[in-house]
Formats: C-alpha cells, structure tokens, sequence
C-alpha cells in the first residue's frame, strides 16, 4: 500500500500534479492548511483540482482553514479531523486537524486541553477498530498519527527563531500511545524526520516548495520516503 502525504497546500494544489506517481497512489492525505484564511468556497478549488489528480484521498483542515471548511469536508466523506479510518483493511489513520494556539489569531486553534481530549478520544477509537479487525484479517494493523500541529519539543516544531511551538498535548499522546508513524505539517521551516521514543515523526514541509511524503506499508511494515 502506497500512501502521498501533503500539508500545508495554501491554494496551490497544482503542486500535487508534480507528484511523481500520485495519480497511482492508493490514497493521498492533505494534512491541513488546504487554503489561506479561505472557507467553502476556497478549498472546494483546492479540493477539484485534487480529486482530479487522484480521487482517493482524505483531508482535514488546518489553522489557516475557516471552520467552515470541517464542515465541508465532512459533508463530502473526506474528513479525516477527529476520526479514526480503517483504510484497506492495512491501515488506521487518526486525525486531528486546526493548532494549538498562535500568536496570529487564526481561524482554526484550540487549547491544548482541547486537543488532548478529542486526541484521546479518537486514538482510542482507532485502537477499538484495530482490535477488531486485527483477528478478522490476520494482520497487524499499524496506527498513523495525522496532526497538522507537530509535536513540541522537536526538529519539526522549531521555527526560525529557534523556539519550540508544538503541541503538548500531541507529543503526551505519542509518548503515551507510540503509533506507528506521525505525519504533522503546520512549520514551514521544520521539514524533515525525527522520533520520539520508537514512533518516527516527519514534516514534510509546504507543498509549493517540493514537500511531501511517501509512506509505502508492506506487510504491516512502513517506510517512508521525504522528498
């Protein structure tokens, strides 16, 4: 199983199209920041151009994204924020979409208390659903972590001052839980790898300038290629 994860588009979704082998990936993820400061009506132009690339895919809204947008993802059946997804029968993706808190002020941001709560919430629901189909398929089932906010205290959430801007709540989730790989986005300037503990996170930074990931899962292994 092959999987392109994205982040941080910023109405540039035409970059997708540069994606060497996207239009045969078995799903791509737009991991937030679909659009800037844009709604319905910004990230319907996103999504169309993205569907057409390749029409399976998954998104969540990002910080920069209005609530509206949710919404909207939501009434298409793509929606990734605040759910977990059993995908293929190989795969549990957890989404959690919007940030922590900014000094901006943007569309999108919880409190870190409100991040650990659904972050719970949901890892726990996409634990309930590997369980169940682990016996069923006869396969491990690994558990991806999708936040559009990194971790704090990496190298994916500094920024260029050098200060730590991540999510607490997030890192406490990964220490706690240990998925199999966390996809975040959000810091522009953090692309790259790092873990915490056994769990590999990665950034693959804004898509305008060449970002994105390649997660291939091969017999509940994963490897990922950061481009």
């Amino acid at each position: 199983m092959k999987i392109i994860a994205v982040g941080d588009i910023h109405m540039a979704p035409e970059y997708l199209e540069r994606i060497p082998g996207i239009e045969d990936a078995d799903l791509i993820l737009l991991n937030g920041d679909l659009t800037n400061y844009g709604g319905k009506q910004e990230v319907r132009q996103v999504l169309n151009r993205a569907l057409a690339v390749n029409p399976r895919c998954l998104a969540q809204f990002g910080n920069l994204d209005k609530p509206e947008v949710n919404t909207y993802l939501e009434d298409l059946g793509i929606n990734l924020h605040g759910q977990a997804r059993l995908v293929d029968d190989r795969v549990c993706l957890v989404g959690i979409g919007g940030s922590n808190f900014t000094p901006f002020s943007t569309p999108s941001e919880f409190s870190e208390a409100e991040i650990s709560t659904l972050a719970k919430a949901v890892y726990r629901q996409g634990m309930e659903y590997v369980s169940l189909a682990e016996p069923l398929y006869k396969r491990k089932i690994p558990i991806l972590l999708i936040s559009h906010t990194p971790p704090y205290n990496t190298r994916l959430d500094r920024i260029r001052s050098g200060k730590h801007v991540g999510s607490t709540a997030i890192r406490n989730l990964i220490e706690t839980y240990q998925p199999a790989l966390c996809v975040a986005g959000h810091i522009h300037e953090a692309k790259g790898t790092d873990a915490i503990e056994n769990c590999p996170i990665v950034n693959p930074g804004m898509l305008r300038n060449g970002g994105w990931v390649a997660i291939t899962i091969e017999n509940s292994e994963i490897n990922i290629d950061l481009q």
